[in-house]
C-alpha cells in the first residue's frame, strides 16, 4: 500500500497513578472501553485518525498522537524526556479522589517548565503552578474528570462545580465514565468537546502565526494502522474512525 503523508500533533495525557488516564486513552481512540487496564510505566502511545474541521471546506486529516505518561512518583525525574514537543495537553484527575485533581497544578507546572527547546524554563518540576509565571503559555489544555460513576451519591455536587484548574487555564473540562462507550458516542456535547479541543490543537500547531508555536515534528507515514514506531519501551497503535 502506498505511503500517505500524514501531519500529526503530539498530545500529553497526565496525572497522578490510578486516575484512568490509560483508559481515556484507549476509549477516544478506539470508541470501547479498555478490557484490561494496567500500569504504565514510561509511556505508552496510541493514535487517533481526526478530522480537523469536519464538514467544512477546510476538512483535513491529522494523526492525533496520545502520550500516556506514567503518573508514578519514582519516574519524577525521568519523564519529563516525553514532555518535548508538546502540542496539547489532556489533565486527568479522579473525580473520586480529590488530591488527584489539587496535585493537576503540580503536573500543570512539570509539563510547562520546559519551553518549546526542551530547556528548563522553572526551577523545580515539582513546583506549583503559577497562572502569572506561566501566562504565555500557547499550549491548549482540557481537564478531564474520570470514574464519574464511583462518585458518592452525597458528593454528587462535584459535577455541577467547575475545576479551578480549568478556569485558571480557561480549559474546557469534561467529567465522564471511561467504561462507557455511549459517554463518548459521536454526537454528544462530551464528543464536541473533545473534537473541538482537538481542532485547537492543530490550529495551534500549523496555524498559529506565534512563533512560539514553531517546535519541531514531522509528518506520521500511514503505511500500517498497528504498526509500531515509537521507542522500544514505548507501545503504539492506531485507530481510524
Amino acid at each position: 500500500m502506498a505511503a500517505i503523508d500524514i501531519d500529526k500533533v503530539r498530545i500529553l495525557v497526565v496525572g497522578d497513578s490510578g486516575v484512568g488516564k490509560s483508559s481515556l486513552v484507549h476509549l477516544v481512540c478506539h470508541s470501547e472501553p479498555i478490557a484490561n487496564a494496567s500500569w504504565t510505566i514510561g509511556a505508552a502511545v496510541d493514535v487517533k485518525v481526526h478530522e480537523y474541521k469536519e464538514g467544512t471546506p477546510s476538512q483535513k486529516t491529522y494523526f492525533l498522537e496520545f502520550w500516556d505518561v506514567g503518573g508514578s512518583a519514582n519516574h519524577t525525574k525521568s519523564r519529563h524526556i516525553f514532555f518535548n514537543p508538546v502540542h496539547g495537553l489532556i489533565l486527568v484527575h479522579d473525580l473520586t479522589n480529590r488530591k488527584s485533581h489539587l496535585n493537576l497544578r503540580k503536573w500543570l507546572a512539570e509539563v510547562l517548565a520546559k519551553d518549546s527547546n526542551g530547556a528548563k524554563i522553572g526551577s523545580n518540576s515539582g513546583s506549583e503552578y503559577d497562572p502569572e509565571r506561566f501566562a504565555g503559555s500557547h499550549i491548549p489544555i482540557l481537564v478531564v474528570g474520570t470514574k464519574m460513576d464511583q462518585i458518592d451519591p452525597r458528593r454528587e455536587s462535584v459535577l455541577s462545580r467547575s475545576s479551578p484548574v480549568a478556569e485558571e487555564c480557561g480549559a474546557d473540562e469534561i467529567n465522564l465514565d471511561c467504561m462507557q462507550s455511549k459517554d463518548l458516542a459521536a454526537g454528544t456535547s462530551k464528543a464536541v468537546k473533545f473534537s473541538r479541543f482537538f481542532d485547537k490543537v492543530i490550529e495551534r500547531r500549523f496555524f498559529a502565526k506565534d512563533p512560539f508555536q514553531s517546535v519541531s515534528t514531522s509528518s506520521y507515514m500511514y503505511t500500517d494502522r498497528r504498526r509500531p514506531v515509537a521507542p522500544q519501551y514505548i507501545s503504539k497503535t492506531c485507530h481510524q474512525d
